[in-house]
């Protein structure tokens, strides 16, 4: 089929007064990512590559001895590799607990489903510092958990291993972040057509079957975004290490805080987050990719769904 008079009349669709629409709606986002993203990073970049004097301040002295320190000092890899570990803990932690109440107020709830919801995304309406502090006060020496456990006679004295432990920070993290898992999850939910469903069980399929043939493949493009969004924001969390895992549980943006103040190596700080940049960028593509496969199932088209 011949595709070149469909996009000249296209073009020709595309009148002076829509494109001077379409150039106001445009314009504003596109400067917001060039003031907000691109220039401060492209700052970063040229950073990464300058000298510091002995009282921290950059010089304009080309060199590689910020990238040569990232990649040769252990510091720098370990800390990384520990951040992809809770990220990637927090993010498969946070999808469990999505999948099964996103399943249960989709397919079983039918009053105050609306309420329901409301309920889950209410912690979002409170601020992320009140949130991790609350879990400080449950965790800590003299917190809700402990106290429990020695009312009930289980401990005779605190439990210090609560607070200021690996644990803590996914606990916590998981609770910041699962709300941003299941909105995308349950709007795929309520998205399955509900006679597929009825279908499959007409033919025989029991529940986790039914769950696992159908409900699963037509939801993983919400899985996918709602799991995206938990490991993404939990690469870029400083604050949450901070208050719930203390000094001996840094994550990568707490070693780029530090190098930003404390330490005041601005140069090597630009590498650590050129590199954290390069990884988000990386995994957004791959993640949108993955989605857009994924998408085909609901249409019949591509590579899995192939022909209708």
């Amino acid at each position: 089929m011949d595709t070149a008079p469909a996009a000249k009349a296209s073009d020709q669709a595309i009148t002076p007064p829509k494109r001077r629409a379409l150039l106001f709606l445009v314009l504003p986002p596109a400067l917001w990512l060039v003031c907000f993203l691109v220039i401060p990073y492209l700052s970063l970049f040229f950073q990464s590559f300058l000298s510091t004097n002995d009282i921290g301040d950059v010089v304009l002295e080309p060199t590689l001895d910020p990238w040569k320190s990232f990649f040769t000092k252990d510091l720098y890899r370990d800390t990384l590799l520990y951040t992809f570990k809770i990220a990637a803990m927090v993010t498969a932690l946070a999808v469990l607990c999505s999948v099964p109440l996103a399943y249960f107020i989709a397919f079983k709830v039918r009053r105050y489903k609306e309420l329901l919801y409301s309920l889950i995304i209410v912690p979002l309406w409170v601020s992320y510092i009140v949130r991790a502090y609350a879990w400080k006060i449950i965790l800590g020496r003299e917190g809700i958990l402990n106290s429990a456990l020695q009312w009930a006679k289980i401990t005779d004295a605190p439990v210090e291993a609560f607070l200021y432990s690996e644990w803590a920070i996914i606990l916590g993290l998981v609770h910041i972040y699962t709300p941003f898992v299941l909105m995308p999850v349950y709007t795929a939910f309520e998205q399955i057509p509900r006679p597929l469903v009825e279908a499959s069980k007409d033919l025989g399929a029991g529940r986790l079957t039914t769950f696992f043939r159908i409900v699963l493949p037509l939801s993983l493009p919400g899985l996918i975004a709602g799991g995206t969004f938990a490991f993404v924001l939990t690469l870029g969390d400083f604050l949450a290490p901070v208050l719930l895992g203390g000094t001996n549980n840094l994550m990568i943006s707490n070693v780029v805080q530090n190098l930003f103040g404390t330490s005041n190596d601005r140069p090597l700080g630009s590498v650590v987050g050129i590199v954290l940049l390069v990884v988000v960028v990386l995994l957004l593509e791959s993640t949108s990719r993955a989605e857009r496969a994924f998408a085909s199932l609901e249409t019949g088209r591509g590579r899995f769904g192939g022909a209708r």
